[in-house]
């Protein structure tokens, strides 16, 4: 049974930073590409950043690209979103995927002052 459980979200002023993590288990993590998903309230949930399984092909829209990294551990099973310099328009529910159709059941960012 695929196991995806997220943490790190919460609310920070703009200009802030945030870890999100995603712990994977009953899935080969170390195969397979991740990615980070983001629904913004009453937005449809949008790719914000990939990891291919080689963890040397990374990709992020570009209204985060230099903001946000993606990282993995495949020791720890983990897949990692670092978000920096935090803005409002950042605001949403953040989802883990592993290809294809696995999911997290979500974590919400919000950016606010």
């Amino acid at each position: 049974q695929v196991q995806l459980v997220e943490s790190g979200g919460g609310l920070v002023q703009p200009g802030g930073s945030m870890r999100l993590s995603c712990a994977a288990s009953g899935v080969d993590f170390s195969r397979i590409d991740w990615s980070w998903y983001r629904q913004a309230p009453g937005k449809a949930r949008t790719m914000v950043a990939l990891i291919g399984h080689a963890a040397d092909n990374t990709n992020y829209i570009n209204s985060v690209k230099g903001r946000f990294t993606i990282s993995r551990d495949n020791d720890r099973n983990t897949v990692y979103l670092q978000m920096n310099s935090l803005k409002p328009e950042d605001t949403g529910v953040y989802y883990c995927n592993g290809w294809p159709n696995f999911w997290g059941q979500g974590t919400q960012v919000t950016v606010s002052s």
